[in-house]
């Protein structure tokens, strides 16, 4: 029997976007192996979809004692089990893993597949950046294929020659559209007066962990300077995370509690069917999956000029990229004037229907099934 591992840093990393490939792979056959950081709570770890499921010591500081652990786990976990595959996610796992699989003779690496989802490539510079592309220059000789999710990412991996094997671009891992379920208007309606909202209230959402890269405190700085600009405008800041405090404290400190919400964590199949537009203040994206799911509902987006959104917003006429707290201003202000915005849609090219196939190939040619 083939077995097959995937790797990355957290459970929900898997559950929220591999989920498919396990089960393509274990409808042909395969043993399914995961593994992923321990969590730092005592809930128990499950994963139906795996056979196996092995938690490695990981810590998110990239240079922690902690991690040298976590890649001789690693290394012990290869060479008892020869996989078939491996397919690395997310920045620290996708190097603990190769760092063990550099620790092997060479015939006994297994055919290895990166991911690189676009965090690891951001906008650092100096050492900082040199300390995030060493580990990557490192471990090209143990990655059969580097997958990336951006013309900007592509460039980099070929610039700086992160993989010889092979440097492929795919549409980011495909988001499930068959799942989606846009409410008729007399629902929407509804909804929208549950959560306490008004038919000419415009709804601007924005789905994120509260941190550094996601930057929300940018979006709530230039929401306040033209909320007396459009009064009948909300934005709603959905999600958990460390800096959540700090902006309910901002918003507080602006007096815009009125118009800016913290609803918590919420299911986006949910709310974005209630909402108007979409927005995303972040630094750095890969290929981002909740506006992939925004746009899937017909949500203009206002985001940030960078790559990933770049990728995703070409020629999507209704939504607005911007450099810069002006620009998000006005693109604010522009999206909420319009009482009917036009209705978006996903490209065909990022759903799940076109991405598997595409992915499921590298996987099968990488580990000699095809």
């Amino acid at each position: 029997m083939k077995k097959a591992l995937f790797a990355a840093s957290t459970l929900s990393h898997i559950q929220n976007f591999h989920l498919p490939y396990l089960r393509a792979l274990g409808a042909l056959g395969w043993e399914i192996w995961v593994a992923v950081g321990a969590p730092d709570d005592a809930q128990p770890v499950l994963l139906p979809e795996a056979d196996q499921l092995v938690l490695l010591p990981l810590r998110k500081q990239l240079l922690s004692p902690q991690n040298l652990r976590a890649i001789f786990a690693a290394r012990r976990l290869l060479r008892a089990q020869q996989f078939d595959l491996v397919s690395v996610h997310t920045t620290l796992a996708a190097a603990v893993v190769r760092a063990g699989a550099l620790l092997l003779a060479a015939e006994q690496r297994p055919p290895l597949i990166s991911v690189c989802h676009g965090y690891l490539f951001g906008q650092a510079g100096g050492l900082k950046r040199l300390l995030y592309l060493l580990p990557e220059k490192l471990c090209a000789r143990v990655t059969s294929r580097l997958l990336v999710m951006n013309r900007e990412d592509e460039q980099i991996a070929q610039r700086n020659q992160l993989c010889a094997a092979g440097i492929y671009y795919i549409n980011g891992m495909g988001l499930d559209t068959s799942r989606l379920i846009l409410p008729d208007p007399q629902q929407r309606q509804a909804g929208r007066a549950a959560l306490g909202f008004s038919a000419d209230t415009f709804l601007f959402v924005y789905a994120a962990e509260f941190s550094h890269r996601k930057n929300q405190q940018e979006l709530i700085r230039a929401f306040a300077a033209v909320a007396p600009q459009i009064p009948h405008a909300k934005l709603l800041l959905a999600g958990k995370g460390a800096l959540l405090e700090r902006c309910k404290q901002q918003v507080q400190e602006l007096g815009i509690q009125q118009q800016i919400l913290f609803p918590g964590y919420l299911s986006m199949r949910e709310v974005y069917p209630l909402c108007d537009a979409a927005v995303s203040s972040s630094r750095i994206e890969g290929m981002p999956f909740n506006l992939m799911e925004a746009l899937a509902f017909g949500l203009p987006v206002v985001a940030s000029d960078i790559k990933g959104h770049r990728d995703l917003l070409a020629g999507c006429e209704g939504s607005w990229l911007y450099q810069g707290e002006q620009q998000l201003e006005k693109a604010l202000v522009q999206a909420a004037a319009k009482q009917k915005p036009p209705r978006q849609s996903l490209p065909e090219q990022y759903t799940l229907e076109a991405v598997l196939p595409q992915v499921m190939t590298h996987y099968l040619e990488t580990a000699g099934e095809l």
